[in-house]
C-alpha cells in the first residue's frame, strides 16, 4: 500500500484529501506542521508528501530542507501544496527540491494525478 503524508495546517484541505486518497486506497498520515512531519518520518517513511509552505512551528521550506539532508527521507517525493502564487514562489520550491508546486485553490483529481505520475513513474 503506498503511503502519502498531508503536512497542512487547513483542517478543510486535510480532511478532504485523506478522504481522497484513503478512497485510492493509499495509507494516510496527517501533520499540522513540519516538527510534526518530521517526527512521523522517523517512524513512516511515505512515498510522497504534500507539504504546505505557511504554517506554524516549522515551515515548509525548513521541512523540505530538512528532508533532503537526510539520507532515508531525501529521495521521497515532495510536492509543494500552497497559497503562494508568484512566479519566484514556484521557483524557490521547486530550486530547494520539491518535484511539483501546485497553488490553491487546487483540483483534488490533479493532484492525485500529480502524486500518481511521481510515485508510479
Amino acid at each position: 500500500m503506498k503511503k502519502i503524508l498531508i503536512v497542512d495546517d487547513e483542517p478543510n484541505i486535510v480532511m478532504t484529501l485523506e478522504y481522497a486518497f484513503k478512497k485510492k486506497q493509499y495509507e494516510v498520515y496527517i501533520a499540522r506542521d513540519g516538527k510534526e512531519a518530521l517526527d512521523i518520518m522517523e517512524r513512516h517513511i511515505p512515498d510522497a508528501i504534500i507539504l504546505d509552505i505557511m504554517m506554524p512551528e516549522v515551515d515548509g521550506y525548513e521541512t523540505l530542507r530538512v528532508i533532503k539532508e537526510n539520507q532515508k527521507l531525501k529521495d521521497v517525493k515532495v510536492i509543494f501544496l500552497s497559497a503562494k502564487n508568484k512566479a519566484t514562489d514556484v521557483e524557490k520550491g521547486l530550486s530547494m527540491g520539491a518535484d511539483k508546486y501546485v497553488t490553491k485553490p487546487f483540483s483534488v483529481k490533479q493532484l492525485i494525478g500529480s502524486v500518481e505520475d511521481l510515485i508510479c513513474s
